[in-house]
């Protein structure tokens, strides 16, 4: 079964020659890629824009950040949009999609030196007075974090990651079930190309679909071999695929996943997963804290 082989990444080191750019870098490189876009995106999304217009080395793509699943690069782009954020020229909603703000209508590109000053001047405002000079932070050096990953994140992928291969299988059937599913069931054979279950999606209640699952218990990110395997094996058998993963996917894999002439599979990165089931609270529950405000001048008002 594909979630009992994969449960421990792969060895991870930075290649020497993989110097990845600064955030301040990529500042400039994210608002081109916003504005090719829309001016609105995604971070997947965003990410691979900047990609396609800084135009990394294949080592600077994967070079990892510490023994998590996400790249250095990944790690620093968070960075530039928190930056950017700060400095008033994106915001992002609570969905995860970035956006241009006005004001970077009228600002065709920054001058980083300016940003890390305006930031820098921010950051001192809070800190005790006796301090005189409060460096901008860099990814290396860091005593908070960028837009992404929020604590409830991590904790949830501990979780998922020592649970047993069946008791994931159990989970991932679960999930599909309460995203309107039918007749899932998970197999699990050995020798069976990576195929841990199967069932049907029905659109509109109409129209029926029979996909075919694999799940990965997975730290790092998935490559494009794992998406064609699973693909070779759910041939003649399935008219989509669907990958779940706790971990993430490389950018050769999703492309791979949507490779034109060939049968479509759908990922589901650690992120994506994490958010279906917080959005089902399946294991993940959200506590609404009621805010109050009298507003004293509607009753003097009267």
């Amino acid at each position: 079964m594909a979630s009992k082989v994969s449960n421990r990444a792969p060895s991870r080191r930075r290649p020497r020659n993989a110097v990845v750019p600064s955030p301040l870098d990529l500042m400039n490189p994210t608002l081109a890629a916003l504005r090719e876009l829309g001016g609105s995106a995604s971070i997947a999304e965003l990410g691979d824009k900047v990609i396609d217009l800084i135009k990394p080395s294949k080592d600077v793509l994967e070079a990892p950040h510490g023994s998590g699943r996400r790249t250095e690069l990944e790690y620093r782009l968070a960075w530039a949009r928190t930056y950017l954020k700060k400095y008033g020229l994106v915001t992002n909603s609570a969905h995860g999609v970035w956006a241009l703000t006005p004001k970077a209508s009228e600002t065709e590109s920054v001058d980083t030196a300016k940003v890390a000053k305006v930031i820098r001047s921010a950051r001192g405002a809070s800190k005790p007075r006796r301090r005189r000079r409060v460096p901008l932070p860099v990814p290396e050096t860091l005593s908070d974090e960028p837009d992404v990953l929020p604590d409830w994140r991590e904790a949830l992928t501990a979780a998922l990651l020592a649970m047993l291969p069946a008791a994931f299988e159990r989970l991932c059937q679960r999930l599909l079930r309460e995203s309107g599913f039918i007749e899932v069931e998970v197999t699990g054979r050995s020798g069976d190309g990576g195929i841990d279950g199967h069932g049907i999606i029905r659109v509109a209640g109409l129209i029926s679909f029979p996909v075919m699952f694999q799940c990965k218990r997975y730290k790092g990110n998935a490559g494009s071999a794992a998406v064609r395997d699973f693909r070779g094996a759910m041939m003649g058998r399935a008219d989509k695929g669907l990958i779940i993963s706790t971990g993430g996917f490389t950018r050769d894999a999703r492309a791979e996943a949507t490779r034109d002439g060939a049968p479509p599979i759908d990922l589901i990165d650690g992120d994506l997963l994490a958010d279906k089931l917080k959005e089902l609270n399946l294991g993940v529950r959200t506590r609404q804290v009621e805010e109050v405000d009298v507003e004293t001048a509607w009753f003097r008002s009267l």
